[in-house]
């Protein structure tokens, strides 16, 4: 079994570990998270409680030649805004956003691949500008790189969430990304059958959203978009970290639970929830969708094993050389 070396930015709670270690045990590799680093204490702890290994915290006070080797880097970083990005001067260009720490992280370590997730908007930002800088970068600091929009709909959740993936690999240019896996998880299989009656909206707001809509779901995901207008769904709409509290609601009546959350982004029921509703609401809100990430690495790790059956096969090969 070989292993595979990771790092965990901006980490949140673990989604993209959870998903690089359900692909390497599928795969017969041993996953081996060796630095994880995240701002927010709150996440922090709830990754510690769940992976035993207490991430860093701000990464921009950490000094990217002492991180661990690694095979590959991994991060969500944040969707902050890139005013500075639009010369096109490449690394140079990035400076003052949190993507050039990631970028001085791959120039420093030099691991062999890289995922990247985003927000869908990323996509079109100051006019196409921003991606273009972003992939430029990447591509200057020796990977090939490929990147799409995904949606978590499309690989088993019941969850219509679209982020834009950036997977770069230095030696390989043939990833692709995964083909979409249908049907999604039912909701009935994520839905609690009893839930406390404190996650019940008011009989106010009850009738309000009734009154205003009729669904044709038996079990569905109401939806109220800004403009006030409600929607239902046999799948949820994204989940937010900072969006109303009533933003979604079970058949027009109750919230979901901080555990159903976390099952709707793909977390095993395994996974520990140990900090109170408004955090762990927030901490699942920000997450990434497992089953889409792990879709992904599951492409890429068949890269990563053949060039290290290479760089292993070349090892042997110096070590033991043929005398004529």
């Amino acid at each position: 079994m070989k292993e595979i070396r990771f790092i965990d930015l901006f980490c949140g709670v673990g989604g993209f570990r959870v998903a690089m270690e359900q692909s390497c045990r599928d795969q017969g590799l041993i996953p081996m998270g060796v630095f994880a680093s995240d701002i927010d204490p709150n996440c922090r702890k709830s990754y510690e409680n769940n992976f035993g290994e207490a991430p860093a915290g701000d990464i921009t006070l950490v000094d990217p030649t002492t991180i661990p080797d690694h095979d590959v880097l991994m991060g969500g970083f944040p969707c902050q805004p890139f005013s500075i990005i639009g010369q096109m001067k490449g690394f140079e260009d990035t400076r003052g956003t949190l993507f050039f720490y990631i970028a001085n992280i791959l120039k420093t370590k030099q691991p062999q691949a890289f995922i990247l997730e985003n927000v869908k908007q990323l996509v079109g930002h100051n006019g196409g500008q921003t991606l273009k800088v972003i992939i430029k970068t990447l591509e200057e600091l020796g990977y090939h790189v490929r990147h799409t929009v995904l949606n978590a709909l499309n690989y088993g959740l019941p969850q219509k969430r679209e982020r834009i993936i950036i997977v770069g690999h230095k030696s390989s240019s043939n990833f692709t990304f995964p083909d979409p896996v249908k049907p999604f998880r039912p909701l009935a299989e994520v839905l609690d059958k009893i839930v406390d009656e404190k996650y019940y909206a008011s009989d106010y707001i009850v009738q309000k959203r009734k009154e205003a809509h009729q669904s044709p779901h038996a079990i569905g995901i109401w939806h109220e978009n800004k403009s006030g207008n409600i929607a239902s769904y046999p799948y949820s709409c994204a989940l937010r970290s900072g969006a109303s509290y009533n933003y979604l609601l079970v058949n027009g009546e109750r919230r979901l639970t901080p555990r159903e959350m976390f099952r709707l982004q793909g977390f095993p029921d395994s996974y520990k929830i140990t900090t109170h509703d408004g955090h762990a609401r927030k901490q699942a809100g920000n997450a990434v969708p497992v089953n889409l990430i792990k879709a992904v690495i599951d492409q890429l790790l068949p890269l990563l094993s053949k060039e290290n059956a290479k760089l292993t096969a070349a090892s042997a090969e110096l070590s033991n050389p043929i005398v004529q």
